[in-house]
């Protein structure tokens, strides 16, 4: 295997300016990447880990941000290269892939044809159809089922998974000598995750490529990359092997990261019923054979088609209780959510509420009880309006259910609200954007908590946050639980957190429920064949905290690592 070097990097630092000043989100770092490996880049949020990438691919430049150091590329300064030669650089030698496949996707454009245009700008020459081939074939490359059909899908008709393969599909069109990849699987479930995984491991393999994994799920790094560098605060606070690193950290913050970190198969103690025993609780939510079915688009001498997003799925939730759903995407864990919080009607089925038929509710009768049931959504940036202060934020549930009505009354409780989840009630007159994810997310909580409801709906709520936010917020919750009592139904890709939060677990496969049971039963004891393939594809099972004689000699510290932890995000 060749292992010259294929990327330098020296002293890189990467300056953004603002009203205040310039602010240094990558300081000083310096690292090696070898033709065929595979390097991980973790840390939080704000670390500077994906400034490094889009340094490296030319989209920090002059306008938007000061770049100094070395940078080079298969013996190239990069730092030095005219803009014409920058485009003639990414796409055919080096690519990179995004954390959101739906904004990097051209949403107008159908997806062969967005697949095919890296060969109209890299290889004028070729022929239309030749283009339209090579496409098709990428499409099969990644694994997509019935590509001829996918290619002329818009990125909406797609799955998250179909989204990111195809993205994958344009960045190894031209077999680049190095991938980067910024949180490509961040959004994906486990089974699409590991399938994505393998992907590249398969492309690494096979062309040599250099692969830069940039990530906050180590569980993730563990299973693909060979060498780690963590970062804080844009520095590189400890580098070396991915296993001595997991396993024998030398630095607090690393520690920090992988005491944060929710590990599968060690969690059944810590969802020790805090609201109090399902068993003992009263029946608060019952649904019974619910059927959901969306039609399908036809054309004009088609027959009208539908299809079934839940089948016949029955539980029961009772009070105090976390109850998670867990699937793969499109397995109907999201509908069941929204038909619980009145979002949806259910084709079929019935659903009581605290042993009232609640999707007999109607006008008046729902406005009064529906406050019981609230919801936290996945996205933090797109659930809080981006024009509204959090003080009004927070204060339009109680406006709208007229709980207070007066400025002051409203500003108190908005306040109480904010100490609740943890935040300064001082920061009531920022807007959203003047916060971090999870900072976003606790107020999204607040919101959900001020009309006091008897159930939470939590659908993905700590997907798209680093390992140190959702620490946070799964403790927040947890909390929460243990002063009110408040029965939590929580949706989620992610077995590690079901795990860790939950009580009883259901498993969803294409809108049925195909196993049901305690967290510690279903995980540990499951012959269910889907949710042995769940349990199967949970990243980084074996990447626990161990004795340094297991791995070889301890990870080293980087020389300008800072003792220093950071804030909270």
């Amino acid at each position: 295997m060749d292992r010259r070097p294929l990327v330098e990097l020296e002293n890189l630092t990467v300056d953004y300016p603002t009203r205040r000043g310039p602010v240094r989100a990558v300081d000083g770092i310096s690292l090696t990447v070898e033709r065929g490996s595979v390097l991980g880049i973790v840390g939080e949020s704000g670390s500077g880990k994906s400034t490094v990438g889009y340094a490296l691919m030319g989209l920090t430049q002059a306008s938007n941000a000061a770049v100094a150091g070395t940078l080079r590329f298969q013996d190239t300064d990069l730092l030095a290269l005219p803009a014409r030669d920058w485009r003639r650089l990414r796409g055919a030698r080096m690519s990179m892939v995004f954390q959101d496949a739906m904004s990097t996707l051209n949403p107008v454009m159908r997806v062969g044809d967005q697949i095919a245009e890296v060969f109209r700008w890299h290889c004028p020459d070729m022929p239309g159809r030749e283009r339209s081939a090579r496409a098709l074939d990428l499409l099969e490359r990644v694994g997509i089922q019935e590509a001829g059909r996918r290619m002329k899908a818009y990125p909406h008709e797609l799955s998250g998974g179909m989204r990111q393969r195809a993205v994958i599909a344009a960045a190894i069109a031209l077999e680049p000598a190095l991938i980067i990849a910024d949180e490509p699987t961040t959004a994906l479930d486990v089974t699409v995750q590991a399938q994505i995984l393998a992907l590249l491991r398969d492309l690494i393999r096979e062309k040599q490529t250099a692969l830069i994994f940039i990530s906050h799920d180590l569980g993730v790094v563990s299973d693909v990359c060979e060498r780690v560098a963590v970062m804080q605060d844009g520095r590189i606070v400890e580098h070396g092997p991915t296993a001595a690193i997991l396993q024998a950290p030398t630095h607090p913050y690393t520690r920090r990261l992988l005491d944060a970190r929710p590990r599968f198969g060690r969690g059944h103690a810590a969802a020790a019923q805090p609201g109090g025993s399902a068993a003992s609780g009263k029946p608060l939510l019952e649904i019974r054979d619910l059927t959901v079915e969306f039609p399908l688009p036809a054309g004009p001498f088609e027959k009208p088609r539908r299809i079934r997003a839940v089948d016949g799925v029955t539980f029961t939730l009772h009070e105090g209780e976390a109850f998670g759903l867990v699937g793969e995407s499109g397995s109907g864990k999201s509908t069941i959510g929204r038909v619980v919080a009145r979002l949806l009607t259910p084709t079929s089925g019935t659903l009581a509420f605290a042993g009232e038929d609640w999707l007999a509710l109607r006008g008046a009768a729902l406005d009064r009880r529906r406050r019981a049931v609230q919801m936290v959504f996945q996205s933090p940036y797109a659930s809080l309006d981006p024009r509204w202060r959090i003080v009004d934020i927070l204060g339009e549930p109680l406006r709208s259910y007229r709980v207070l009505l007066d400025r002051a009354g409203i500003h108190r409780r908005a306040a109480e609200l904010m100490e609740t989840v943890g935040l300064d009630p001082a920061w009531l007159e920022r807007y959203p954007h003047q916060f971090s994810g999870g900072q976003r997310q606790r107020i999204a909580i607040a919101r959900a908590l001020a009309l006091e409801p008897r159930l939470l709906i939590a659908d993905e709520p700590v997907s798209a946050l680093d390992v140190s936010s959702q620490d946070q917020i799964l403790k927040l919750l947890r909390t929460i639980r243990a002063e009110t009592g408040l029965a939590m139904l929580f949706i989620s890709h992610d077995l590690s957190v079901i795990d860790h939060l939950c009580e009883t677990v259901a498993v969803l496969e294409k809108g049925k429920l195909v196993d049901i049971g305690s967290t510690r039963d279903v995980f540990r004891h499951s012959k269910n064949r889907y949710t042995r393939a769940l349990i199967d594809a949970v990243p980084g099972r074996d990447a626990a905290p161990g004795r340094p004689s297991d791995v070889g000699p301890p990870a080293q510290a980087h020389p300008e690592a800072s003792p220093a932890l950071s804030g909270s995000p």
